[in-house]
C-alpha cells in the first residue's frame, strides 16, 4: 500500500504526518456499512501491516455521527434471505475486520460522536484509544434485532474494556452507553468537545506517529498475546519483546538524546 495515492471506494482516506485517517462517509445514513465496505476496510486494515510509513491511524464518521452499523437495507435485509452458508461467510468476514484492526501493528484511534452503534460500536471497540465527544451515544444493540451479543468478538474485548457485569448489561439490554458512562467505566479515554474532537485525535495521533513506532507495534502485539497467557508466559513473553526493542536504533537514539540533553527524534528502526 502506498498511503499517498491510495484511493479507497467505500470511505474516504487522508494520509499526512505519518497519520491515516479513515472517514466513513455516509453521513444522510449516519455512515452505515455495507458488505462491500467492511471487505474494504478489512482488506485495508489488512495491507496496512505493510505501510511502514503509517505510524497512527485515526478512524471516524462523517457528518457528525461515528457510524450506525450495519446498513438496514443494504445489509439486514439480504441477510433474513440468506441460507447458513452465506450467514456464516458474512460473520466470518465482519469478524476478519476486527482481526485486521487488532493485527495491524499501528495504534488506532476511534473518534466517536453521534451515533455509535452495532458494527459501529464494535469498531470503536476494536481501535486502541476512544476519543469521544459528549453527545456520543455507543449501542451494542445485536439484542435489540433478535441476535445475540457475541458478534465480531464483543464478548471476549468488551468485559476486558469495562469489566464483565458492565459488558453483560450493555450486550443483554443494547441500551446506549453514554459519552460520560464509557468514560467512567473506561471505555472512551478521553471527552472532548465536539468541535475539537477532530483536532484532538489527530494531536493524539501525531504524538503517536512521533514516537517509536516499531516499539508500539510491539506494544500492541503483546497487549493481543498476553490475554491467553498466563503471568510466567507473559513476563517470559515481554522479556523476549523488550530485548528485541532494545537492539533497535531508536532505543540508541533515545539514549543519546538523553545525555544531550534533547527531545529523542524516533524514526521506527
Amino acid at each position: 500500500m502506498n498511503p499517498t495515492s491510495f484511493a479507497p471506494t467505500h470511505f474516504l482516506w487522508a494520509f499526512a504526518e505519518g497519520v491515516a485517517t479513515v472517514t466513513l462517509n455516509r453521513p444522510e445514513r449516519k455512515n452505515p456499512l455495507t458488505f462491500e465496505s467492511y471487505a474494504e476496510l478489512r482488506e485495508t486494515f489488512r495491507a496496512l501491516a505493510y505501510a511502514n510509513s503509517v505510524k497512527a491511524i485515526i478512524l471516524r464518521g462523517a457528518g457528525g455521527n461515528f457510524c450506525s452499523g450495519g446498513d438496514v437495507h443494504e445489509i439486514i435485509g439480504p441477510l433474513v434471505k440468506m441460507e447458513m452458508p452465506d450467514l456464516l461467510a458474512f460473520t466470518r468476514m465482519t469478524g476478519d475486520l476486527v482481526k485486521a484492526m487488532r493485527h495491524c501493528p499501528q495504534p488506532i484511534i476511534a473518534a466517536v460522536n453521534g451515533v455509535c452503534a452495532g458494527a459501529g460500536a464494535i469498531m470503536a471497540m476494536a481501535a486502541d484509544i476512544r476519543l469521544a465527544s459528549p453527545d456520543a451515544k455507543t449501542a451494542f444493540l445485536f439484542n435489540r434485532v433478535g441476535l445475540a451479543g457475541c458478534d465480531m468478538g464483543a464478548c471476549a474485548i468488551l468485559p476486558r474494556l469495562i469489566g464483565q457485569g458492565r459488558a453483560s448489561e450493555l450486550l443483554f439490554y443494547g441500551r446506549s452507553m453514554s459519552a460520560e458512562e464509557g468514560e467512567r467505566w473506561g471505555f472512551f479515554n478521553k471527552i472532548v468537545p465536539a468541535g475539537e474532537l477532530d483536532k484532538e485525535a489527530q494531536s493524539w495521533a501525531v504524538k503517536l506517529a512521533a514516537g517509536p513506532s516499531f516499539a508500539n507495534a510491539m506494544t500492541k502485539n503483546q497487549l493481543n498475546q498476553e490475554w491467553s497467557m498466563s503471568l510466567d508466559m507473559a513476563i517470559e513473553a515481554e522479556a523476549q519483546a523488550q530485548a528485541i526493542c532494545m537492539q533497535t536504533k531508536d532505543f540508541e537514539r533515545a539514549y543519546n538524546a538523553f545525555v544531550a540533553k534533547q527531545q529523542p527524534e524516533f524514526q521506527g528502526n
